[in-house]
């Protein structure tokens, strides 16, 4: 096997090297671990070693402490101790090509897109609405694309929830009871989401996927950080961001079959946020979403800290599992470490209880997929160290970044075009010129007529070319 396919991980303590074929990257994973145990230095890890094979990479920054990959590492006795202990001989401190995303703008390029392409079911979630709610929702969306009216930010939404409502006596014959109060809750909701700031990821210009595919000058793959550390006190909105992302990889990339290796690897850290809080049919759909996307050259690893915060079903279709330390000193510990001993595969001799309870900061229970795509026998590994820097980025070095990304000036600076307020809200202005005077004659166009004709008026809009979405509602552009 050509050793560049083969990702060094560290050593058993056997004295065994520890790999992960490239080509397993594309079937998923999972790291796992109690809060300390060395989880982030896992992912940042896998990252540059991603990175240096040309791979781009997808990772959420939720303590900030993931940024120091953009800078080499530092002397550290720990460390050196480490490399002499796994007998590294080529081992170099270096940075990372990386690329800054911060839903909020405030530390990293504004990651944007617009409410049309998010969808019902993800805005659904975001905004915690109720079933009611939620069906409504889905008929507004319904109802500005077939009539090519883009959602774009907040206002535009609230714009067409009202036009819904006002016209609800013209829609309820096709699509039922449209409740004036489900609109009103859903407005509400909308306030409470600017509030803390959610509104800011709704707008243009919006995320361009190809700007996460690319190399450095090098060949190396971009390291695309979402800085979270104010993102992630908005739970539900945190975990929809990325799986939008995620969604808009499978809807916008083609199919390119098995692969020795992934395009993008996405690391979805915190993941228990997202299962805790998706709703059935979400959850559905995100089962549907990691089994596909596959085909599309992407890889997914789950980050969060125990093994059963993945559902079964997500679960089964991961193929490597990093597992750090789990603590077992209550019952209900003990039993869920019980449990998570049935996601690893056993191998004779191989005391899991023991080795997962007394692994030290480093260390890890590493099982993935040989050439064989069979599991490989679980191993006690003592982790190889990151060659960039451990902990955050330095303030300067983050500016910096900032500054000479050749992305800034794309991205930066918001645009507001017109959409759905503004020929809404033209229509109506419309509608009231022409609405016929006490007295006037009946030959003049009624309100129905005007309204159509106002439609045809719309500069950049097409009638009867509706929209098509994808599994999580995102729109399809391929």
């Amino acid at each position: 096997m050509d050793e560049a396919r083969r990702i060094y991980l560290g050593q058993s303590k056997a004295g065994e090297d520890s790999f992960i074929l490239s080509s397993a990257f594309n079937k998923h994973g999972v790291v796992t671990g109690a809060t300390g145990t060395g989880k982030t230095v896992t992912l940042q890890i896998l990252a540059e070693k991603l990175s240096r094979l040309g791979v781009s990479v997808v990772a959420a920054d939720v303590k900030g402490d993931l940024s120091g990959i953009a800078e080499p590492g530092r002397e550290h006795p720990k460390i050196a101790e480490r490399v002499e202990k796994l007998h590294i001989n080529d081992f170099s401190f270096e940075a990372n090509p990386v690329c800054l995303w911060d839903v909020f703008g405030e530390r990293g390029l504004p990651l944007r897109t617009t409410i049309s392409e998010v969808g019902p079911l993800l805005l659904s979630n975001i905004l915690q609405l109720n079933d009611n709610q939620e069906g409504l929702l889905h008929l507004v969306f319904r109802i500005a694309d077939a009539e090519g009216l883009l959602l774009l930010d907040l206002k535009d939404l609230r714009e067409a929830l009202r036009y819904v409502s006002e016209e609800r006596d013209k829609f309820q014959d096709e699509y039922g009871l449209i409740s004036p109060q489900s609109v009103g809750a859903i407005q509400r909701r909308l306030v409470v989401l600017e509030e803390v700031g959610g509104d800011k990821f709704f707008g243009e210009p919006g995320l361009s996927l190809s700007d996460l595919l690319q190399c450095d000058f090098s060949g190396r793959g971009v390291i695309h950080l979402l800085d979270s550390t104010k993102l992630i006190n908005e739970p539900r909105l945190f975990s929809s961001v990325l799986l939008w992302i995620l969604s808009e990889l499978f809807e916008q990339l083609p199919e390119v079959g098995e692969r020795d290796l992934p395009r993008l690897v996405f690391f979805f850290d915190e993941a228990h946020l997202l299962f805790e809080t998706a709703s059935d049919p979400l959850l559905e759909k995100i089962e549907q979403l990691v089994r596909l996307i596959r085909s599309r050259g992407v890889g997914v690893f789950f980050v969060s800290q125990h093994p059963l915060d993945i559902p079964e079903k997500v679960s089964r279709q991961l193929g490597t599992r990093i597992l750090h330390a789990l603590r077992s000193t209550t019952p209900r510990e003990a039993e869920l470490l019980e449990r998570a001993a049935k996601t690893f595969p056993s191998a004779d001799g191989f005391d899991f209880k023991h080795e997962v309870t007394t692994l030290g900061v480093g260390e890890a229970i590493v099982t993935s997929l040989n050439e064989d795509a069979a599991p490989t026998e679980p191993l006690t590994v003592y982790l190889c160290p990151p060659r960039s820097r451990i902990g955050p980025c330095d303030g300067a070095l983050r500016s910096e970044l900032l500054s000479r990304n050749p992305l800034s000036s794309k991205y930066t600076d918001s645009v507001d075009r017109e959409s759905a307020f503004e020929i809404l809200k033209k229509r109506r202005e419309e509608l009231s010129q022409s609405a016929p005077k006490k007295g006037s004659s009946s030959s003049r166009q009624g309100p129905l007529e005007a309204f159509f004709k106002s439609i045809v008026r719309s500069v950049g809009y097409q009638l009867g070319n509706a929209i098509s979405r994808g599994i999580l509602g995102s729109i399809k552009k391929r």
